[in-house]
């Protein structure tokens, strides 16, 4: 064994302008490092992000094989971690954060810690996208701390990483409020376990209010900072936060003097840098999540590792709700 199938690019661009199939070598594990042999692979849009160059990103490595999820089975240890783990079946996070060599490949590398064990009863197809998505979803959340008691508004919650939140909030102890943006999502997400969801409209505000009160929200796990941040400074508690991870317009104004009067914390949070105590805590509580059947996802779609252009150009055109893996082994 010393080639693999593995994707890869070497500039970024349009996946079918830059994304190959071929043979490369199989990686070894450095100390401190588990080898996983991949069985799926998942992708995010910030993996087609990394691709395409978005958010001022660039070519940390002169050769990506994408993608930092997946599901596999451990077959080999680096200096340091027990033999024990040879043989255990897992789902990886970050695996191409700051990494040349991500999932998209027969076999992947990682550190030891970000290898989490994966329990029989969970489909590889459930946890195969998992990281990125849920560990975000959990600290959108959890980033202030606890909030049992609290009420959390979750916005986008029918998404990748809202269902995490939605199910970590639920999980913690709060009163969970959704966002969705159809009305066809509504049911969806009071069967993830919101205890209210409002579809978008003119009159949202005055629906959560209706609903918890004024001034009755503690936390906002935000997915599009530019549109939230006028309903989060008029639904927020004093002191409550904001802890947003996505925006789309870069240089949003902010209501700067309401949320300064409320003591509102805002936090901006970016999956590859959380500190690695909070990749650990989501890791347990979203595999517990998982077990439970308190988080699910929707898989649109399963392609094989040659049609990863194909893979690629279905996460960029659908739909966020569902999920599309590849099938590497």
């Amino acid at each position: 064994m010393s080639t693999m199938r593995a994707a890869w690019y070497d500039a970024q661009g349009a996946a079918r302008d830059v994304l190959q199939v071929g043979e490369l070598p199989v990686p070894e594990p450095a100390p401190g490092e588990v080898r996983v042999r991949v069985e799926a692979s998942g992708i995010h849009v910030g993996d087609i992000g990394k691709r395409q160059g978005y958010w001022g990103s660039t070519m940390a490595f002169p050769r990506v094989i994408p993608h930092g999820d997946g599901v596999g089975v451990i077959d080999a240890v680096g200096n340091g971690v027990p033999v024990e783990r040879i043989g255990e079946r897992v789902w990886v996070f970050l695996a191409q954060s700051y990494r040349p060599g991500g999932t998209a490949a027969e076999w992947t590398v990682v550190p030891s810690g970000h290898a989490v064990v994966l329990p029989d009863v969970v489909a590889a197809d459930q946890a195969a996208g998992l990281g990125i998505p849920g560990i975000t979803g959990h600290r959108a959340v959890l980033a202030g701390g606890d909030v049992a008691g609290s009420n959390v508004l979750v916005t986008g919650a029918t998404g990748a990483v809202g269902r995490a939140a939605l199910a970590t909030a639920r999980r913690a102890g709060a009163t969970v409020l959704a966002t969705v943006r159809r009305e066809s999502e509504r049911e969806v997400a009071l069967k993830l376990g919101a205890d209210h969801v409002f579809v978008s409209g003119a009159d949202l505000k005055d629906r959560i209010v209706d609903a918890v009160g004024p001034d009755a929200i503690d936390v906002v796990a935000d997915l599009a900072f530019d549109h939230t941040i006028d309903l989060a400074a008029e639904v927020l508690r004093y002191g409550g936060s904001v802890n947003t991870y996505a925006t789309g317009e870069s240089q949003p104004k902010v209501p700067y003097w309401q949320l300064a009067f409320k003591n509102v914390a805002v936090r901006f949070i970016s999956n590859d840098d959380f500190p690695e105590e909070a990749n650990q805590l989501a890791a347990r509580d979203l595999t517990a999540a998982l077990v439970a059947g308190d988080l699910r996802y929707d898989v649109r779609a399963a392609y094989r590792l040659e049609e990863i252009v194909a893979a690629h150009e279905d996460v960029e055109e659908g739909s966020g709700t569902s999920r599309v893996i590849l099938r590497v082994s």
